[in-house]
């Protein structure tokens, strides 16, 4: 029997074999989707002494700065024209 992992890919956040957040990311485009992401890491950072689950809004803030990293780190990467 395998785990939910509730921080990287909660079974909720999937539906129809997309993942909510490669939606979003579609969705709203690149600076909206880089203000989704701070919104998301300050939310979890500034709630999780107050849920019960500490350890897991931590993570889940992680989740969301290491996702901001990639995004960012993909911006700066040169394209093939430069």
């Amino acid at each position: 029997m395998s785990k939910e992992d509730m921080v990287n890919h909660p079974p909720h956040y999937n539906q129809g074999g997309m993942e909510v957040i490669d939606v979003i990311e579609a969705g709203i485009g690149d600076q909206g989707f880089i203000g989704y992401l701070l919104g998301n890491i300050l939310k979890y950072l500034l709630r999780f002494k107050h849920k019960g689950k500490p350890i897991e809004d931590l993570k889940k803030a992680r989740w969301y700065l290491d996702r901001l990293i990639l995004v960012i780190s993909d911006k700066e990467k040169p394209t093939p024209n430069e």
